[in-house]
């Protein structure tokens, strides 16, 4: 077994061995003593035991230096009562010793102490020194590795110490030109002139730093947007050693957010300005956008409406089902109202309900889903609409009694003279009825003869009146057949949409151009389509189909087919003959009119039931080719 006779810190004896060096210079001591006596007697009793206690207090510490100082007391004082007198000069010796032992031990506590603080100072001196040199390593890795940031470090005087891979890449100098370079290197030079880098370092003191967008330099001369900061640099002591400068290129992200700016603005113009309102609400049905025509739809203030459920903009029962609907489209994916249009009703601020056509559509940003509803108030379509409608009717009428008055007064201007003379013949034939002589037989004959003539007299006028409704004068020009046809379903498919019809185009673009009466035509076009949306009213399906199509090199077809009942076979054979008719309340004469006037045009008009059902007309008339122009 070793004993260690050395403390943990490696500079002092071990207790044990403090403790067996304070008995063992005890005992040289007293040697030393018994050898000297006969010499000095008793006038250095303790003399020679300060040396025990300095001993120990250098090398085994407070403890050792304590115990060897008892021992020099205890010897004296054995001493004393041994030889049972003590005079004035002992008493002075042995308080003489413990002074000067306790001088000693107070010396040797005081050392001691001072060496552990020494001890611990170092300690920490040599930690902090290791953590700095760690840190001054990582800043600098750190500093290289920062290749977006340019970082500049320059003395008191503003000449550049450090300069790092970022600044290199983004300003184009080397590290070996910019160091010993001042740091305005990367000032424009207007503002080198006006001295600026000067100011800024003087500014920098006074307010701790300076951040902001500036304009800075590269070596080649190119500008570029930097966000730049400059600080002080100073130590733990608060003692100034140099100015920090930190850039960053934002040329592209500034340029990039200017142009988002400019989209935002040019987008939110075009909100202002659309006619129809835009609500867009997020995935929970709350309002996220209400733009200013949805303000002027609905009567709400933005901020009023933004935050709160969309449902507040529909009338009861759809705004209880709102959320049900919204929270079952994003559980099964089932679209009925997303991507097509449809005319619900809505409510104002004020409590007042009206139609409108609703457009939905979605989108998805950073996972996230949001609805935008484009919404067109109805309201004064609508009473456009039955105002348009109320003039048909009225125009239609007129323009029956006009054509009735019209008719009326021809046929009896022109049937009168006939009809007169079959009367004045009739009742000249009535008395020689019964002639039986031969004389009165011929005369009755020739009365036979007249009130025939007449008769034929009288049909041949009506020939002629309606030859002459179907001849009469005609204004044709050249007209695009498109757009002929769309502005007659205009007119004529005003209301439908309510109706449930469902109407399909499908323009051949060969088909075209036409001569025709614009007027006339459409007029046709507009009694067919009608027919039409009228047959479909008791079906399960709604649709309307107008189509274009060639028929040989001359002539162009306009098909306008429905999914109603089709045309009864009692009826199809005598379709276009005047007063002819399905319709419990109609005329008869509306197909008659449609055939006198596309065949005063040079073409005809047919009806069939095709094989998939409902009913077809086509009105072929002839094409204007380009040698006919």
């Amino acid at each position: 077994m070793r004993l260690n006779i050395l403390s943990d810190d490696g500079r002092s004896l071990s207790p044990i061995a403090g403790y067996g060096l304070a008995l063992l210079s005890f005992v040289i001591a007293w040697l030393l003593r018994v050898a000297i006596e006969p010499v000095v007697g008793d006038r250095a009793l303790f003399l020679l035991f300060t040396l025990p206690v300095l001993v120990c207090a250098l090398y085994a510490g407070l403890g050792p230096a304590v115990a060897a100082a008892l021992l020099a007391l205890g010897y004296g004082l054995y001493r004393f009562f041994a030889d049972a007198t003590l005079d004035v000069a002992e008493i002075g010796y042995l308080l003489t010793f413990g002074f000067v032992a306790s001088g000693i031990i107070l010396l040797s506590a005081l050392l001691t102490n001072a060496q552990r603080l020494a001890a611990e100072h170092q300690a920490r001196w040599r930690s902090e020194t290791r953590r700095a040199e760690r840190s001054g390593v990582e800043l600098a890795l750190l500093v290289e590795a920062a290749t977006d940031y340019a970082i500049v470090i320059a003395n008191t005087e503003g000449v550049i110490r450090i300069w790092n891979k970022g600044a290199e890449r983004i300003l184009g100098w080397t590290q070996d030109e910019a160091i010993g370079q001042s740091i305005a290197i990367a000032y424009p030079p207007d503002e080198v002139a006006e001295e600026k880098p000067a100011r800024d370092m003087v500014e920098v003191l006074e307010t701790g730093q300076i951040a902001g967008e500036c304009w800075q330099v590269r070596k080649d001369g190119s500008e570029f947007l930097a966000e730049a900061t400059l600080m002080p640099v100073r130590d733990n002591w608060g003692k100034l050693r140099g100015f920090s400068r930190v850039m960053r290129d934002i040329t592209d992200r500034h340029a990039a957010k200017t142009a988002l700016e400019r989209r935002e603005q040019h987008l939110q113009s075009i909100l202002d300005t659309v006619p129809d309102a835009m609500v867009v609400i997020d995935e929970h049905g709350s309002v996220v956008s209400f733009s200013s025509a949805a303000q002027k739809t609905f009567g709400y203030d933005e901020a009023e409406v933004v935050g709160r459920n969309v449902s507040m903009l529909m009338p009861s029962p759809d705004r209880d089902r709102h959320d049900s609907y919204l929270a079952r489209y994003l559980r099964t994916g089932e679209r009925r109202i997303i991507g097509n249009g449809r005319i619900v009703t809505g409510l104002r601020r004020n409590g007042t309900r009206f139609p409108m056509e609703l457009s939905v559509g979605e989108a998805k940003s950073e996972g996230e889903r949001v609805f935008t509803g484009f919404v067109r108030d109805l309201t004064e379509k609508q009473r456009s609409d039955t105002r348009i409608r109320e003039l048909q009717s009225e125009l239609i009428h007129t323009d029956r009694l006009s054509a009735m008055g019209s008719m009326a007064s021809t046929l009896a201007h022109e049937l009168n003279q006939p009809l007169t003379a079959i009367a004045n013949y009739a009742e000249a034939a009535g008395p020689m009825i019964g002639a039986q002589t031969a004389e009165e037989k011929e005369i009755l004959n020739e009365i036979f003869r007249e009130l025939t003539a007449q008769s034929m007299r009288a049909g041949n006028i009506v020939r002629r009146l309606r030859e002459f409704i179907s001849r009469g004068e005609i204004e044709k020009r050249v007209e695009d057949l498109p757009a002929l046809v769309s502005d007659a379903l205009a007119l004529a498919l005003v209301g439908t949409r309510e109706k449930g019809v469902w109407t399909d185009f499908d323009f051949d673009p060969a088909a075209t151009p036409v001569l025709v009466d614009r007027v006339q035509i459409q007029q046709v076009l507009v009694n067919l389509i009608r027919n039409a949306v009228e047959a479909m009213e008791d079906s399960a399906v709604r649709k309307l189909t107008i189509a274009t199509r060639l028929d040989g090199d001359e002539r162009v077809a306009i098909l306008i087919s429905d999914t109603g009942p089709g045309l009864p076979p009692d009826v199809a054979a005598q379709l276009f003959q005047a007063f002819v008719t399905t319709k419990s309340s109609g005329m008869g004469l509306g197909l008659s009119i449609c055939q006198t006037i596309v065949e005063a045009h040079g073409g005809r008009i047919k009806g069939m039931n095709p094989a998939e059902g409902g009913a077809q007309f086509q009105v072929i008339l002839p094409r204007v080719t380009q040698e006919r122009l």
